[in-house]
């Protein structure tokens, strides 16, 4: 097994709540919901350019989120990074 299909496995055992699961992933200008907090971003350089990329918690189920603004890849966008 690899370093990512175990990340995969623990992001499968995860139990996000509905509007958690609700969350269309790798789609840019995807809407999040109500319960979930910013927290940090961060700048980081792509070929296209610099984006942003920011942190969330859902305040219902404790999932780890970040958003990633790329207005030159359609499928950026909200990603799953941890409970």
């Amino acid at each position: 097994m690899t370093i990512e299909s175990n990340r995969q496995d623990d992001l499968n055992k995860m139990v996000l709540c509905e509007p958690c699961s609700g969350i269309q992933r790798q789609w840019r200008r995807a809407p999040g919901h109500a319960e979930l907090v910013q927290g940090t971003n961060r700048k980081e350089q792509r070929e296209s350019g610099p984006v942003t990329i920011t942190r969330y918690r859902c305040d219902r189920c404790g999932t780890a989120w970040e958003y990633e603004n790329n207005k030159a890849d359609q499928q950026a966008g909200w990603a799953v990074i941890g409970g």
